[in-house]
């Protein structure tokens, strides 16, 4: 991972158009390829950020970073402070907790509470950057489904980048993503309806066959 930071400026261009005015950032070059602006406030969340598959290219005073979609995100740098990369080796993943990976479980045996008409193929379907939850396939064509306890921004980008990666694989194309989660944010929803991708609210009691509220774990 790259780390840069840097008094910049930056323009995306593409499906909308956002500026950010001179200031000093930090700019995350990761291993897959994606590119992040952060600023030292506003939460975790990147200020602007572009996704891979995407190409850097740099010039003097200008880092210019292309998305195959045709969008661009073009860095003006009008001062480096610091510019160091690292080795964090393979990371491990994300633990699920008992009830997230229950919950996988669950949903893998009872498909209906997803949609009609799907058929597993398997779960923990491996893609290069990890696996996806529950693979199934419908009448129209493969189902990738990510499954969390609750659903934030976060997961729309990961199930985002899964569902570039399989559908460029002809023989199981065209993939389409379902998020599945107890509790899902509406900032989530919105994304997720923005590009295509299905939100279900689950019942993990329900699923277990709890009908007793007094023997609810939530």
């Amino acid at each position: 991972m790259r780390l840069v930071i840097a008094t910049c400026e930056v323009d995306y261009a593409g499906r909308l158009s956002a500026h950010l005015p001179r200031a000093k950032r930090l700019l995350l070059v990761k291993n897959d390829g994606s590119v992040l602006v952060h600023s030292d406030s506003g939460s975790y969340k990147p200020l602007n950020w572009m996704s891979p598959p995407c190409r850097l290219v740099e010039s003097e005073g200008e880092w210019t970073v292309k998305a195959k979609s045709g969008d661009s995100l073009v860095i003006t740098i009008h001062e480096v402070h610091a510019d160091t990369s690292h080795d964090l080796g393979v990371d491990p993943g994300l633990t699920k907790d008992g009830v997230e990976a229950h919950l996988q479980e669950l949903l893998a045996l009872h498909l209906d509470a997803l949609g009609s008409g799907l058929r597993l193929v398997r779960r923990e379907y491996p893609t290069p950057i990890g696996p996806v939850d529950i693979m199934c396939k419908d009448a129209r064509g493969s189902v990738a489904i990510e499954v969390k306890r609750v659903v934030e921004i976060s997961a729309v980008e990961q199930l985002t980048r899964y569902l570039e990666l399989l559908n460029r694989d002809t023989k199981i194309a065209p993939v389409r993503g379902v998020l599945a989660g107890n509790v899902i944010k509406p900032q989530a929803r919105t994304l997720a309806e923005d590009r295509g991708i299905e939100c279900v609210v689950t019942d993990y009691d329900e699923l277990r066959g709890l009908s007793d509220p007094a023997e609810r774990l939530f």
